[in-house]
This record gives C-alpha cells, structure tokens and sequence, in this order.
C-alpha cells in the first residue's frame, strides 16, 4: 500500500509539474521575447470591444520620419486611413528621448559614471525600448500594426532597427525648396533652423537630409524605404501601393481617401495644436506642390547648388524654377479643383485647441 501511494503521489507530482511547463510555455508564447536578454519588455491595450492587441520588441514597428515640412503628416494619415494600421499624432517626447539615449551612449566622462552606477548600454537600451513601446502603444487606439510619425526619429533609424529588429521605417522627402519655404511661410519652429534667413534654412535642411539617408542606408533597403512627397501628391494610388507592399500589408482604397476617415473609429485622428493638421484634413491635391517658386531671393537662388548640395544629390533640378515634379493623376486634378473651390468639409471633432491657422493653403506635413 505504502509502494502505490508513493506512486500516487510521484504521478501526481510529475502531473502538476507537467501541466506546470505547459502554462510556461504557453506564456512564453504569449510575451513575445521574454526570457531573451534585452527582449523582455511586453505591453499590453484592448481596444473599445475589449480585444487584446499585446505588443513587444520583435513586434513589427513603422516609423515614419524625414525633415518637417517633407509629407510625414500626409503620409501618417494615409497610413491611418487603413483599418490594419494606427499611428496617430506626433507624441514629440520620442525623439527626445532617443537625442539623450545618443548622448549617454557617446564614449565620456557621463558614460564612464553611468557604467560605474551600474547602468551599462543594455540597461538603457532595455529602459529606452521599453519606454519608446509604451508610448507608442498606448497613445491611441490599438491595431494589428503600429506606426510612429515623429519626424527626426529617422536621425536613429540604425538605433532603432536594433532594439526593434522587425520594424520598418519610411523616409519621406521632398524638393528642399519647398520644405523650407513652407517652413518659413508657415513659422514652424524647428531647432537650430533660423526662420529669418532661407540660406541658414536649405543648408540645414541639406544636413539633416543627408544624416537621414545615410541612416536609411545603413539599415537596408529590406526595411528603409525612401518615399517622395512630390509622388505621393502626384501619383497617390501608385505610390501607397509600393508602401503598403513594403509593409506586407492588403492594399486598401481607403487610404487614397483619408479625409473620410477623420474622426471616425479606429481612422484617422488629428490634433488642432499640430501645424500641418489643416492640411490634412483636405483630399491630396496640387496646391502645396510648387507654391514655393517666386518667393526665394535671387542671391540663394544662384547659389542653391551649393548651398543645398543634396538636391541634386536626391535628383531635384537645383536651377529649375519650376521644375517639373512628373504628370498628376485625373483624381488629384479633380481633387485640386475641388480643394480651389472649397468643396471639402472641415471636420467638427478635431481635438484641443483651433490652431492660428486653420485655414492655411499649404499641403504638406
């Protein structure tokens, strides 16, 4: 008797420690990356019918990036259009974040004390993603893929493809030019460019887009993709099908149509204090495309190749004034001529604040 108890009792132990193992694994699998070094962090949002979307590091990511003015806020709301893909609005706090994790990582007297404290580059590099996926996760609506559009991010694309190894990153660009005049027209404030002078402006302009594309360049072109604004306000259809692709994502006709999913659940939503929010909320069009011509002194104009030298670098006609940017589509013609006559309808559920301009004539993000 005492011989079949203490089989009993073993059966039931290796039973417990069975079913045990089994639930382990079953939450390993559930927490993507949890027991792997540097791999733990995991979050966890429902959405409005309580289902669970559970996010971690090797959860595929989109950041979408480029210097202001370029198209990152048309591009993100394009995005968003799609019931598969949330990004919403600029959270700012990210490139912050990334601009001090640079710093503590540069080879110093700083890092030598916080390696002395015990807080070595994984330590940071575990407390930054965590932070980063947090944000990103929970400042909106959940949904199968999550972007972030916060435009200087794409100055860490190599950093960030190493703490997230399955994200993505499109970098948006547009002729200088009119990035800089929408810059000064419009007064967006950006750091260390001085909106009083266009040759500080285009040469700034010209930096950060070379510091960008290199960073593209570096992480491949598998998961960095270059996307031009002048296409996308051009040739739309054909340019959000070459996203979408890239994203392993359907194609869907709702993000030639933004402007209809404003405010609607699980579409696209806008704060009123973001500048390009009142672009955006019209249909793609022409308007934004070469506003800029006629409004840049002659002295910067004859030095444009040298003072922006990436322009010719990234295939922009530094002495054309107009240059040719290609053919629209007939739907962004159409849309133009609906934009010209004020047949679009300003969405009443915007968030926050109205901004100055509401009411502005530049299309770009």
């Amino acid at each position: 008797m005492r011989l079949s108890a203490r089989r009993v009792a073993w059966g039931l132990l290796c039973l417990v420690g069975a079913c045990g193992l089994v639930r382990l694994c079953q939450w390993a699998l559930e927490c993507p990356g949890r027991g792997r070094s540097g791999r733990g962090v995991s979050v966890l949002v429902r959405d409005r019918q309580q289902t669970e979307y559970r996010y971690g590091q090797d959860t595929p990511l989109v950041f979408v990036g480029g210097v202001p003015r370029s198209g990152t806020t048309l591009m993100r709301a394009m995005l968003d259009a799609h019931p598969e893909i949330r990004c919403g609005e600029e959270t700012r706090v990210i490139p912050r974040l990334l601009a001090l994790r640079q710093a503590w990582g540069r080879a110093g007297q700083e890092r030598q004390r916080l390696e002395e404290a015990g807080v070595s580059q994984e330590v940071l590099d575990s407390a930054v993603s965590a932070f980063l996926l947090e944000v990103i996760a929970r400042h909106g609506e959940p949904a199968p893929l999550l972007c972030n559009k916060d435009p200087f991010t794409l100055k860490s694309a190599v950093y960030l493809s190493q703490i997230f190894p399955n994200s993505k990153f499109l970098l948006m660009l547009r002729d200088g030019r009119a990035a800089v005049y929408s810059m000064i027209s419009r007064r967006v404030t950006i750091a260390g460019f001085d909106l009083t002078s266009y040759r500080d402006c285009l040469t700034k302009w010209s930096r950060a887009v070379e510091s960008m594309l290199a960073q593209c360049v570096q992480v491949g072109s598998s998961r960095c993709l270059t996307v031009r604004y002048e296409s996308l306000v051009l040739q739309p259809r054909t340019t959000m099908q070459g996203v979408l692709r890239f994203l392993d994502v359907p194609w869907h006709e709702g993000v030639l149509h933004h402007e209809d999913a404003i405010g609607q659940p699980g579409g696209v939503s806008l704060s009123r204090i973001e500048r390009s929010t009142d672009q955006v909320i019209k249909p793609v069009n022409l308007e934004a495309l070469t506003r800029w011509v006629g409004h840049i002194p002659a002295d910067i104009l004859a030095d444009m190749a040298e003072i922006a030298p990436m322009l010719r670098r990234l295939g922009y006609d530094p002495n054309a004034n107009p240059p040719h940017y290609g053919q629209p589509d007939p739907a962004v013609v159409n849309n133009t001529e609906r934009v010209l006559k004020g047949n679009f309808k300003t969405p009443a559920n915007l968030k926050g604040q109205p901004p100055a301009s509401i009411n502005g004539s530049d299309t770009a993000g």
